[in-house]
């Protein structure tokens, strides 16, 4: 009898596992304005805040300043070139604007 409440119980289980439909893939957008915070808070270096930069989307970054409160970064997105000022001692963005060509 423990047998075939087994069996019925492992039958109805990968009868579940195996019916469910697929779960549809969403497309992730990463969203930088000021005031996001790039390393929950915790102080940066230069270089790191570089690299949190490029793992946000940007891509030609080149740091600019880096002495001080804020590090100032020049960085690409898309077709549109940015100045990225971000806080040394929290790694937030304090400021962003777009630079003319």
């Amino acid at each position: 009898m423990r047998r075939n409440i087994w069996t019925a119980f492992a039958l109805v289980s990968a009868l579940t596992l195996t019916v469910l439909p697929p779960v549809p893939a969403y497309a992730v957008t990463v969203n930088i304005h000021v005031g996001s915070s790039l390393n929950f808070g915790r102080a940066i270096t230069c270089r790191q805040g570089q690299q949190l930069l490029q793992n946000r989307g940007f891509r030609n970054v080149r740091r600019v300043d880096c002495r001080g409160r804020t590090f100032i970064y020049h960085a690409r997105r898309g077709n549109r070139d940015f100045e990225i000022a971000l806080s040394s001692h929290t790694g937030r963005v304090v400021g962003m604007t777009r630079l003319r060509r």
